[in-house]
């Protein structure tokens, strides 16, 4: 366990020694380990892990043969973007609004 302590040394001021305090305690890090430690989550075990790792590969299996049969057609991926609405935005993308370009006014 790490304590940070701090004593007040001659004309120091109540909140100087307040401050040097919490420097301190920033300094060492105490604040961030129990932040870290406050909510904490057990990991999955074993046979959890298992049966959901299963799971993925009989859905991919799945998934692979409606590609062959043509049942499903592939989508291409965007990573980095969430759109809601993908063809009202693509829509949109390609008109101009009309106060697009101009300047604002002030």
């Amino acid at each position: 366990m790490i304590n940070a302590e701090v004593s007040k040394s001659g004309s120091e001021t109540a909140i100087s020694t307040i401050r040097k305090f919490s420097r301190k305690v920033r300094g060492s890090g105490i604040i961030k380990t129990v932040r870290d430690k406050r909510y904490f989550e057990r990991g999955a075990s074993k046979i959890v892990k298992k049966k959901r790792t299963l799971k993925s590969i009989q859905r991919r299996k799945e998934y692979n043969q409606l590609l062959k049969e043509g049942k499903v057609t592939e989508e291409t991926r965007q990573y980095g973007r969430m759109t809601r609405f993908p063809s009202k935005t693509s829509e949109s993308q390609q008109k101009v609004r009309p106060n697009e370009e101009a300047p604002a006014i002030r």
